[in-house]
Order: C-alpha cells, then structure tokens, then sequence
C-alpha cells in the first residue's frame, strides 16, 4: 500500500524503504517516563505527548453535569475512535458497572445503547477528551490504552483503568500497571464485579493517583514542551535543507555489514582452521609416536 503511493506522488523509482532511509529527522512519539531508556542517534527526537495540553473550560451543559457529581467525581470511559462500539454481551457488563458506582460517568459510545445504561452514564458520540482528563472532578479514566489516552492521562495525573483491546494497547497498559498507576482488564474474561472492583480500588487506593502524578511531573518538566521540539526540528531541517550531519553512516552499509556477517564469518573460518590444524597435527604426532613405538618393539 505505501509503495503504490510512493510511487503515485514521489516517482516509480522511489518505494517506501528510500523515504525511510532519506529521512535526516525522525520525531519519535515517545517519553522515557513512559519508555524504557536506549541509546539514539542524534537525529532522533523524542516527542511523546506533543499534543497534550492544559484543559479547557468544558461546555456549560457538561460542565452542569460534572458538577452535580458532587465530591464523588467523575469517571471518564473511552474507547477510542477506532473502535466505536462493543459487543452487546460485553457493552452490558461494562454498564452493569458503571451503573453501581457513586460518580458520575461520561462514556464515548457510539453504538446501540444498552437496556441497563444507568441514570448516572452519560453517553455521547464525541467528548472532550482532554478537557475532561484535565478536570478537577475526574477521578479515572477508563480506556483502551491508546499511545494518544495514555499521554492524556499521564499529562493530567489521571491514574487509568485499563481495557486493551488491538495493537500496541496491550504493552502502554503493562508499561503503566509495573509503574503503579494503571488497573489491567482482560476483556475476554472480565466480568462486570471484576470491573466494578477495579475502578474502586484504583479510585479509593491513592498509591495510583500517585504514581501517576508522579509520572506526570517528570513527563511535564522539561526545557521545552514535546510541541516546541517539534516544531524546532522541523524547522531547523527546513532551514538548513536536511540535517545530513546528524545521521548515522550506518544506512549506507549492507546488510551483512552493518550485522557483522562478515567478520563473524571470517572468525569463524579462522576457529575452524585452527581446529583444522590442530586436529592434523595431533594426528602425525600419534602417527609418530605409534611408528617409534613399533621401532621399539
């Protein structure tokens, strides 16, 4: 699918492996707090969370029903925009959950609404996502573990109640459940007492909330926001047309080099004709030894 566009708007000699190895800059979306530290070249540029910001006022009719939640809070339930609704079985037990908590929830959904939706669940196709995160009043944030919630959460301090669900959302929720700040389900097994007594503990044991406000002060204390270094490093490679200098030799090396295939097939040859030798000449000394000692006889 990349190579036809490639070869659509950047020419029939250029496939999707030549726009890779032509990129002087790579913005990686990732934060170390988050990440597990590894040595880069330079001209990698970490960017997690660029698109985190500070939290707007909401809408006065959301902002009226977050406010009737009185000193319990709210819960916010997303799972994201590739995944609009679930299975009625599952979307069932999720609300029998909800349902049974003090706070008042705010659900992205955007299927078929359950029969026992309860009075304190708010549905709606689209929320503020943001906005909400970064509302006082929030207590949690159920999610998928999307890369975008994920920095979302962390930004805000929002420990999470987690639901993976496809592609990398398995690992962003494992990397916060081992730092303490995030709840896993296993949908496939979960029951709605499991899920009711997950967003109680994360919400009543403080040590999440914590951890994640923890993760969120070291996310946030940085030179310059994730946006701004983005922003920089494009324009520093437009400036200067490309920023050739920074990238590694390495892109240019064959494949059996850049592995060493070659070096280690040279030792190798070396290990096996010492071996070689070796075997031979312990040979013609015994051979040696054997026609001495037939001399003697």
């Amino acid at each position: 699918m990349y190579n036809d566009l490639c070869h659509r708007y950047l020419g029939p000699d250029t496939d999707v492996e030549t726009v890779l190895l032509s990129a002087d800059v790579w913005l990686m979306r990732v934060d170390f707090i988050f990440e597990f530290p590894r040595p880069t070249m330079p001209n990698i540029v970490y960017v997690g969370g660029f698109q985190c910001k500070p939290s707007k006022p909401l809408e006065a009719e959301l902002e009226e029903f977050v406010q009737s939640s009185g000193e319990h809070g709210i819960i916010v339930m997303s799972m994201g925009t590739i995944v609009n609704s679930l299975p009625m079985h599952i979307t069932m037990k999720i609300a029998e959950a909800l349902a049974q908590v003090p706070q008042k929830i705010i659900w992205r959904y955007d299927g078929e609404i359950p029969p026992n939706i309860g009075n304190n669940i708010l549905l709606s196709k689209w929320i503020p996502q943001n906005d909400l995160l970064g509302h006082p009043k929030t207590q949690v944030f159920v999610a998928h573990g999307g890369t975008n919630g994920v920095y979302e959460a962390i930004y805000h301090g929002v420990p999470i109640v987690g639901i993976p669900l496809l592609f990398d959302q398995f690992d962003n929720l494992l990397r916060l459940e081992v730092r303490g700040a995030a709840k896993v389900m296993n949908i496939a097994t979960m029951q709605s007492t499991d899920l009711l007594q997950a967003i109680n503990e994360v919400i009543y044991n403080t040590s999440y909330r914590e951890n994640m406000q923890k993760l969120s002060a070291l996310h946030r204390d940085q030179p310059e926001s994730p946006m701004e270094r983005a922003i920089f490093w494009i324009e520093y490679v437009a400036r200067h047309k490309g920023a050739a200098h920074l990238r590694s030799a390495s892109y240019k090396l064959p494949w059996y080099v850049y592995y060493c295939v070659d070096v280690m097939i040279f030792l190798v040859s070396l290990f096996f004709m010492f071996t070689t030798l070796l075997v031979l000449l312990l040979k013609k000394l015994c051979n040696i030894s054997r026609k001495k000692k037939q001399k003697t006889q």
